[in-house]
């Protein structure tokens, strides 16, 4: 009761910061008799305070903006997975075709004249061909005539998913005012038995980061700009800036808000573009980029309700590297497995509200491993700013950065050990055990930090 107590306290100064605005937009329905996930107490938010520095920004709305534009644009093709309309997209007129063996330059040039199209991406023995004239169907019937052809898929879209012990608290500007989510989860009382190394990097596949703000430069490692092919991954967007906040803003430099991790370096890897989103190609690419350069745990807020081939090569690959991968569920109130979130290899995250109730923008299933904070997530944004954001996309930095403390405190554990390690330190939510809306439970940093101190001094 004492621990509730507090974090009503600290929701109080944190409900709504409002500055900027965007638009508002209706959030989408909930699932059609879908199962009515329990409630805890409602979130007051008659109490707002403001900042002039701080920025909300309805990051929920802007997605459904983000999809309406993409269910118009004349070159996006559209899935529906359900009768609610629980959407995917893909390029029409492009196809990812992946080869047993490498074809032969001449080869390329007789396929990309048989398509009216060219080569524009390749990733190992995946290609990307875009033609002028055929439709993704037509260049399938094509490509699936050709004996060194393993698969073909279309070139997917993924969209950012937004929305009593003795502690050291930070000194950081906003923090005792803003950032309930801190506290919620344990985390000042975890900061006691670990802030971090610099051994464990973190890669954050989005939509790069502010390279320049104050509270994240001295916190950037090397980074990758897959859409452009070169090293500055600057953010255009705001998400990626958003996410590596929650993860690595320097906490206690009396500036700023706080992230959870006080050493562990950031790798940015610009996958999405300045509208917010991006391929299945490039997030493949990024995830390979980043194993291949040392990443210990990779951040994945973005999503899709189509599984791509290409995509969940990439997780394997990472996974088999021994490499910790954390996706958002998505924000649509949905059942529809959300991919890479769903991949068995990855640790789904959900939503929950400042009263640690299961969010309504929140998808949920059996896929959904655990919860974090999610809503009114106050953290660095772009042009040297910080704003609020709601989302899954907010809730799976939360789990990220405490995958990076467990393997600071211990790295012989494998990637499967960290796993079992925040599943089974959870605090239990809803149903007893295991349930849709709040997996395993809400993720408690001090308690997972116990468990692999544990594991050290034991192994």
């Amino acid at each position: 009761m004492k621990r509730r107590s507090t974090i009503w306290i600290a929701i109080s100064a944190v409900v709504v910061l409002i500055v900027v605005a965007a638009v508002s937009f209706s959030r989408p329905a909930t699932e059609k008799n879908a199962p009515v996930p329990p409630r805890l107490k409602p979130f007051d938010t008659k109490d707002a305070h403001t900042h002039p520095t701080v920025v909300t920004l309805d990051s929920l709305s802007a997605g459904e903006q983000l999809k309406q534009r993409l269910n118009e644009h004349p070159r996006i093709q559209e899935i529906r997975h359900n009768r609610r309309g629980d959407r995917s997209h893909y390029f029409y007129n492009e196809i990812i075709v992946r080869f047993r063996t490498t074809p032969a330059n001449h080869d390329i040039r007789q396929m990309e004249a048989a398509i009216a199209g060219r080569l524009v991406k390749r990733l190992n023995q995946a290609f990307v061909f875009r033609s002028h004239k055929r439709t993704y169907e037509e260049m399938r019937r094509y490509f699936r005539t050709l004996p060194t052809v393993d698969y073909c898929e279309p070139n997917y879209i993924y969209m950012q998913n937004d929305l009593p012990r003795q502690t050291d608290v930070p000194n950081d500007s906003f923090y005792a005012r803003y950032q309930w989510n801190l506290p919620a989860i344990d985390t000042e009382a975890g900061w006691t038995l670990s802030r971090g190394k610099q051994t464990v990097p973190v890669a954050i596949i989005d939509s790069g980061v502010d390279l320049t703000h104050p509270d994240l430069a001295h916190r950037l490692s090397h980074g990758y700009n897959v859409l452009a092919d070169n090293r500055s991954p600057d953010d255009e967007n705001g998400h990626g800036t958003h996410v590596a906040g929650i993860i690595a803003s320097q906490p206690n430099n009396g500036e700023g808000i706080a992230g959870i991790t006080w050493f562990n370096p950031i790798m940015a890897v610009k996958v999405l573009n300045a509208d917010g989103y991006g391929t299945s190609i490039d997030v493949a690419k990024g995830i390979y980029w980043a194993v291949d350069r040392g990443a210990k745990v990779i951040n994945l807020s973005l999503g899709n309700y189509q599984p791509s081939s290409v995509l969940e090569e990439a997780i394997r690959y990472a996974d088999a590297h021994d490499v910790v991968l954390v996706a958002a569920s998505g924000n649509d109130s949905t059942s529809q497995p959300s991919f890479p979130a769903a991949y068995p290899e990855v640790i789904s995250v959900g939503a929950v509200d400042p009263d640690l109730s299961y969010a309504l923008y929140s998808n949920y299933g059996d896929y959904v491993d655990v919860v974090a904070p999610g809503t009114n997530i106050a953290s660095t944004f772009t042009g040297h700013r910080y704003a609020a954001l709601s989302g899954t996309s907010m809730a799976a930095p939360h789990v990220t950065a405490l995958a990076a403390l467990i393997r600071s405190v211990n790295p012989r554990l494998t990637n499967d050990e960290v796993r079992n390690i925040i599943i089974q330190s959870a605090d239990d939510l809803g149903d007893r055990g295991k349930d849709p809306h709040y997996g395993y439970g809400l993720i408690n940093v001090y308690r997972a930090l116990e468990l692999a101190k544990f594991a050290a001094a034991s192994s």
